[in-house]
């Protein structure tokens, strides 16, 4: 089974992404609202996927801790945004 890894800093938003994927029988490993805890689960985890907003809680935005993700792991990773900058 595909195990995914949201990181959503909105929780009503994470949580109706990951009743979508559950019903299409995939498996949410975690989610995760800031940078330092998605790193966390990936390490915990090594998800096949992650689904990653742009703005997060904390002090790392989506961006850098992408960077910090591929420093380590080759996850494939797409980006949720509802900003069009």
């Amino acid at each position: 089974m595909t195990q995914i890894l949201i990181v959503e800093d909105e929780g009503i938003i994470a949580a109706d992404i990951e009743q979508f994927l559950k019903k299409r029988g995939y498996s949410v490993v975690g989610i995760a609202s800031t940078g330092e805890k998605a790193l966390e689960l990936v390490a915990l985890h090594q998800p096949d996927l992650i689904l990653m907003d742009v703005v997060l809680k904390g002090d790392m935005n989506g961006i850098s801790t992408v960077q910090r993700i591929r420093e380590h792991y080759d996850i494939p990773i797409v980006w949720l945004t509802a900003y069009s900058d």
